[in-house]
């Protein structure tokens, strides 16, 4: 949205343009969708960002997000928002949390509900347009200065995904669909940026019921062909994930 728009918005809500005295008296503010992205690439846990390509925040990264429009669902707006900046789409977006503080954007008074996905990026194909010159992954690590408070939300963000995996097979949605056990819980490592003991890691996994084993194998270095499994339902997870 342009600076135009904002300002057409503020002078439709100012006392001049409205016989309503009650709601004049209140600061009614414009609402915005911002979409964290994770995935995992190369061996790091990483987020989408957008350089946006106006003002504010001119040429600085930013998460992914814009305002909502007329009639549109929050839900709606969110995968509507990040279709139209990224190309990504058709993907479970959960929603994180409300971000309100005064001065957050300097255009006007903007609160914006957040959500998180986690995607494989193998399977997406980038596109940069509506408010977005450039697109690309960055490990949450060394993230650039973010537009707003973007690196607050993704912090946010961060502190969830701890502890929704701690709970919930959330992790399939960073995987194949066949992977091995080393490679799922390189998918927790990541995440919770500690290493993990592999005995009681595998023994936990298995004992929760949450895998299958899909009777094939794959090579992992020089070792012997590690066993691949699959997730025993994932028709489940997705649904699961708003408990």
């Amino acid at each position: 949205m342009t600076d135009s728009f904002i300002q057409s918005i503020q002078r439709s809500k100012s006392p001049e343009s409205s016989t309503d005295t009650v709601l004049s008296e209140y600061e009614i503010p414009l609402v915005t969708v911002d979409i964290v992205v994770f995935t995992i690439q190369d061996d790091r846990l990483k987020a989408l960002l957008i350089q946006r390509k106006q003002e504010p925040f001119i040429h600085m990264w930013a998460i992914p997000g814009g305002f909502i429009h007329e009639g549109e669902t929050l839900e709606e707006a969110a995968g509507a928002r990040l279709q139209e900046e990224t190309n990504v789409h058709d993907i479970f977006l959960e929603q994180l949390y409300a971000f309100g503080k005064p001065g957050r954007d300097p255009r006007a008074r903007v609160i914006t509900v957040a959500y998180y996905a986690l995607v494989s990026s193998s399977s997406l194909k980038l596109e940069a347009h509506a408010n977005a010159e450039n697109i690309g992954w960055h490990c949450i690590t060394e993230l650039p200065d973010l537009a707003f408070d973007h690196r607050r939300i993704v912090d946010y963000a961060l502190s969830r995904l701890k502890t929704r995996l701690e709970s919930t097979p959330i992790a399939f949605q960073l995987l194949p669909e066949k992977f091995t056990l080393t490679e799922l819980q390189r998918v927790y490592e990541l995440i919770l940026e500690k290493k993990i003991d592999k005995r009681n890691f595998r023994k936990k996994i298995i004992s929760s019921g949450i895998l299958k084993d899909v009777g094939e194998t794959k090579m992992e270095g020089y070792h012997r062909p590690a066993q691949l499994y699959c997730f025993s339902d994932t028709s489940t997870l997705n649904a699961n994930l708003d408990k």
